[in-house]
This record gives structure tokens, sequence and C-alpha cells, in this order.
């Protein structure tokens, strides 16, 4: 079998959001490449985030002799794969062309429309993206179909003959730091009023912790992409990236990535107890669900580093609860229950809220804000996107309103609603975070884990 030269690449892309968790895929996928024995040289690009032209992109491809290229895909970023296609073919003909990522994992049929060889339609990118590299290095791809991955023939589309492969944890291959533009993602990060994710003016390191949800938010694509069933990194394998990590690049606090980092309480007991036996020197930070927290647990999570937890409040309004699977149904007292733990705590609690959720209105959504912010929180506003809606016929540019930044048709179709709306979501917000001045104290170092600086 031949050694082969594979292209990892987010193409070039104006994005809607940023979260760096969500890039991490590139470099999961090359790193995993690298330990396959008929791989010889994997390069990675993040075109979207480095802000790379065409024609650094064109250059790549003419002189990179690559055997395959596999381009990430995203909610809302179809609508430059066209032209990347066109690239690709006309300076890498001899390359093949796999695509993977979170809308494929969703929609794969979509992607039969566009120039490619294959589709990683279900199970994790790794094995998914590995099997088709594998079946390149072996010949012509006219053999049998291949699990997870739609492969294109001289007769059309085949389907998958089984679900795609899923990684046990200990299978995960932790991202390469030395590898990640952490420069450019610090200069997305930089302006809070972007609400997005990660702490403007610190280096954040990513740690993915936990594949897949029970929960089943229909506006979610994790139980879609990566199963219902949870999978979670060890707590020695977490830690151990971490110290080295830290040792390798000046990093100043963790983001673990999980879709519901405290739903394994037994195991977050753990890592705080781990975190906070080496001085809790490492501030972090977390997703989760308010029904997952109690007082105690806020407790110990500050203790061990903690500086921010981020729930999604969605509503509080009753009316909206139906679009709600049962955990997400909070009110007002448990959320101020919260903000109360957390504020003796002394995380920062960020709130994501949902504007258009079915069955609530503008004014439910504007209540939600005023009460986050009232309790000390900090809001983080998205608009539903409706993924049941999500059709493989539809035009590229209707694909891309599923970017949770504009409202679907039919929702609140009086103008001054949309306005209110869009005030929510794109508005100037008057509370920006501090919790950096409180990375920057927890970094300088308690000298115990009972102790705050």
């Amino acid at each position: 079998m031949p050694a082969l030269r594979v292209l990892v690449i987010w193409p070039p892309q104006v994005l809607s959001y940023f979260n760096a968790g969500h890039h991490h895929l590139i470099y999961s996928v090359a790193d995993y490449l690298r330990r396959q024995p008929e791989v010889d040289q994997v390069d990675t690009v993040d075109a979207s985030v480095e802000s790379r032209t065409w024609k650094e992109i064109g250059d790549r491809l003419h002189q990179g002799g690559y055997d395959v290229v596999a381009v990430t895909n995203d909610l809302d970023g179809v609508d430059g794969l066209t032209r990347f296609l066109a690239y690709t073919r006309q300076l890498a003909p001899q390359a093949r062309v796999v695509t993977f990522g979170r809308l494929s994992g969703m929609l794969p049929r979509l992607f039969a429309r566009f120039d490619l060889d294959a589709i990683v339609a279900s199970g994790d990118y790794e094995p998914g993206v590995a099997a088709f590299v594998r079946a390149v290095g072996e010949g012509p791809l006219t053999a049998g179909a291949l699990p997870g991955l739609w492969l294109r023939t001289d007769g059309g589309w085949r389907e998958p003959t089984a679900p795609g492969g899923v990684l046990l944890a200990h299978d995960w291959v932790m991202p390469d730091v030395t590898e990640i533009p952490y420069h450019a993602y610090d200069w997305l990060y930089r302006d809070d009023q972007n609400k997005f994710h990660g702490i403007p003016g610190r280096r954040e390191l990513v740690v993915p912790v936990a594949r897949g949800c029970p929960i089943g938010c229909a506006y979610c694509e994790v139980p879609a992409v990566f199963g219902k069933p949870e999978r979670r990194a060890s707590v020695e394998q977490t830690v151990r990236y971490i110290e080295e990590s830290f040792a390798a690049l000046p990093f100043e606090y963790v983001s673990f990535y999980a879709p519901t980092f405290t739903l394994n309480r037994a195991w977050t007991t753990r890592l705080c107890d781990q975190l906070a036996r080496r001085g809790a020197r490492y501030p972090w930070t977390c997703a989760t669900t308010v029904h997952h927290l109690d007082a105690e647990l806020v407790a110990l999570m500050g203790r061990s580093g903690c500086v921010r937890i981020s729930v999604g409040v969605e509503t509080l309004a009753a009316s909206g609860h139906a679009a709600l699977p049962w955990p997400k149904r909070k009110g007002e007292d448990a959320v101020g229950a919260l903000a109360a733990w957390c504020e003796r705590a002394d995380i920062e609690l960020n709130c994501c809220v949902i504007v258009g959720l079915p069955g609530t209105t503008v004014a439910d959504a504007e209540a939600a804000v005023a009460r986050v912010r009232a309790l000390g929180g900090r809001v983080r506003p998205t608009i539903y996107s409706p993924h049941e809606r999500l059709d493989p016929m539809a035009s590229v540019d209707a694909l891309a309103l599923h970017n949770r930044q504009i409202l679907p048709d039919g929702a609140f179709p009086e103008p001054v609603e949309r306005r209110r709306a869009y005030d929510i979501v794109f508005g100037r917000e008057k509370q920006p975070t501090r919790v950096g001045e409180r990375v920057g104290k927890w970094r300088a170092g308690p000298a115990s884990p009972d102790s705050r600086p």
C-alpha cells in the first residue's frame, strides 16, 4: 500500500461565530490519521480562522501532492464549499475528497449535490476519514460500500453498509497544541461584545472530555452526530493533557469541551479533587445544565479553579417548556439559586437564552435577559434554529440561515418585534464580562485549594 499524503482543512469562510472547541475536529482527525500505517504525511489548515486567501489555498493544493483532501463542513459553512472543491479539482486533480463535520452528520444527503468522493455520514469523524483514506490506498473505490460513509461511484452515490465507527474515550487522540493557531483564536476572542465562548485577553486551552448527550434538545446536533450515550475521557487522561499542554505553551485557563460537563457527577467530583490537589493552578470554564448542578458541586468546582459556568437557561417562560426536554424546564427560582451558589463560589454565571423558542414571545426573551442580568449573570443570546426543518434539497442560502443568528421564516412577522429580537442578539452589551480579571488573579496562584486570592 502506498504512503499517502493528506490535507485536513476547514475551507475559507466568514464565520458566523467562533467556538474553538468546534474547530478542534481538524486537529483530532489529523493526529488520528498520523497513527495510521498507510499515512505518510498530514497537513492541517484552518483557513477560516487564519484568514487565508484563496491564493494561499491554491498554493497549498498545487504544491502539496495530496492523495486525499478531507474538508470539514459546519452548520453554515456550506456556501464556500463549491468554490473550494473547484480549486481542489483544478489544482490537485489526483486527490480524492471526503467531507466530515456537524452538518454531514445530521444531513449527509445534502452533500450528494457537491463534487465530492465521500461523505462521513455517521460515527466519529476520525474513523470515518481514516476508513476513506485506507480505501483510497487500497485502490479504486469500486468495491463494497463502507460503514458510515457515502461513496460516489460511476453509478451514483452508494449509501453506507452500516453505521460508522465510534471510538472509546481511551482511543481519542488529544489535539497537538503546537499545531493549533492560538494566536488567531486570541484575536477572535478579543471582543466580549461578540459574546463568544472564550475569555477576551486570555489564552484558552480547549480540553475535549466528552462526546454524546442523552438530554436531546431539538436545536442541538450532538445526539444526531455523536449519539445519546455519553463517552467521557478518564480523569487521568484529562489532567495529563492539561499539564502537558501548559508545559508546552503559555495557556492561562482551561475550557472543558463537553455537551453537558457535569452530567457524570462522580467524574466531575474526581476531576475537581485532582485539580484542587494540584493547588488549583488551572482556572477553568465549562458548559452544562442548571439541572446537573447543586450548591455542593458548585462550591467544589469553585475551590478547584472554576471561574465560569455556562448553562442553557433557554427561557424562563413556562409557555416555552414544551419545546424543551424536561431537564431544561427551569424557572426563575432554579436560576436564582444557581446564581447565588456561583456568587458564593466566585464563579461567573453565563446563561444562554434562546430568542424565538416555540411557545415564547419577544417579551419572554427580554424578560429572561433582564432577570439573568439582575442576578449578576452574563447573557449569551442565540436565535432558535429549527434543525428539524433542515432539508437536503434546500438552497445553500437557505441552509446558511440555520446559523442561530437569523430568524427563521414566520418568526415574529411584525417589524417591531423582529427589531426587538435582533436587539437582544446584536445589541450592545452594557455589562461586559470581568472574568478575565479573575483568571489573572487565580492564575497568580492560590497557595492551597481551600483559599481564594
